[in-house]
């Protein structure tokens, strides 16, 4: 008996270890990676100059609204317009602020904040991927168990409650969720907060007063994004999940009389969950932009409000960095996912998921 538990547990390590083997990164996957970035600096520099020159087409500037106030005399003008480079011609425009990046890092100044961009950006980065970061694993950690459930109990009465669920929460745009959830809240105030990241008294707070604190004005915004996702991916993990429960070898694996939760969550999970990598990597990609909404319904101080404000104002390299930080989440999402993917199937060639 001991020598038969003593082979389990060595098998129990050697699995384990196999598995710490396929992340270190082999040399076909870092050259993947190599050439993925290399692709990226092309991608990064054409989406830089379609975005700039879409921003272009739109009539005005941050300046004609400046000239509507009476208090701000024409030289006033002409010096900001000669401080922005607005006096150059739009392609001169474009590789100076490209030439800032490349040399300094330098993503322009503010036109509205007269601060730098990259300062503003980083001021709110944190603030929304708390937010987007919490309502991922939330959405996340509902919609897998659920797809799982209505999975196995098909067509019974538990798996129709689940989709009239499901069905319920599509049909609800994430504006009025965030609506509906902010009326709630504002109806039980001071239960919960209205708006804001932080109490009044939060610099008084210790570290762990603080995180408490955090969490507790995160409740409903991170509900008003989850509720609108967990629904769509729970569906999802349902049909991919029911899919390969049909297949040949689930069903050649019942016959030989594993346990079924061995086949459902070794065999079947195992094989249905790689279209939710990719979809994860998708997600990964929109975390900065997926929360504006709620942001400026529950006055988040995050990214969401700041880059509205800008394109109002059309403060262009305010907007130009927003975009491009957009465009290095797609990247790196999509990246992520194919590691992901070849980490979860070995089978899968890298060369094949360009």
């Amino acid at each position: 008996m001991s020598s038969a538990r003593g082979s389990s547990l060595v098998r129990s390590f050697q699995f384990v270890g196999d598995k710490l083997l396929t992340l270190i990164p082999s040399e076909d996957t870092a050259l993947y990676v190599i050439k993925r970035l290399l692709q990226a600096v092309l991608t990064l520099l054409l989406a830089s100059a379609l975005s700039f020159a879409i921003i272009q087409l739109a009539p005005g500037s941050y300046l004609d609204t400046l000239r509507q106030n009476p208090k701000i005399s024409p030289e006033r003008i002409n010096e900001l317009k000669m401080q922005f480079g607005l006096d150059k011609p739009l392609i001169v425009q474009y590789f100076l602020w490209l030439w800032g990046i490349i040399s300094r890092g330098d993503f322009g100044l503010s036109f509205a904040y007269q601060r730098p961009v990259s300062e503003l950006l980083w001021e709110r980065v944190p603030a929304t991927l708390w937010l987007a970061i919490a309502s991922l694993i939330v959405t996340w950690g509902i919609a897998i168990p659920l797809g799982i459930i209505g999975a196995v109990h098909q067509n019974r009465l538990l798996d129709k409650v689940l989709r009239v669920i499901s069905y319920a929460g599509q049909a609800v745009p994430t504006l009025v969720m965030g609506l509906l959830l902010l009326t709630f809240v504002q109806n039980i105030s001071p239960l919960f907060p209205v708006g804001n990241m932080t109490s009044i008294n939060y610099a008084e707070l210790t570290p762990f007063g603080k995180f408490l604190d955090i969490i507790w004005h995160s409740v409903f915004p991170v509900l008003a994004l989850s509720i609108t996702g967990f629904a769509g991916l729970q569906r999802i993990t349902r049909g991919e999940l029911l899919e390969v429960l049909r297949q040949d070898y689930i069903q050649t694996a019942r016959a030989k009389g594993l346990p079924e939760n061995r086949v459902i969550y070794v065999h079947a999970l195992r094989n249905a969950i790689n279209p939710l990598i990719t979809l994860l990597g998708f997600e990964f990609a929109g975390l900065l932009s997926g929360s504006f909404i709620v942001e400026n319904f529950f006055n988040w101080p995050g990214l969401g409000r700041l880059i509205l404000q800008a394109v109002t104002a059309k403060d262009l390299y305010l907007v130009m960095a927003s975009l491009m930080l957009g465009a290095v989440m797609l990247i790196i999402g999509n990246l992520l996912a194919d590691l992901m993917l070849k980490t979860a199937d070995p089978r899968i060639k890298l060369e094949n998921l360009n």
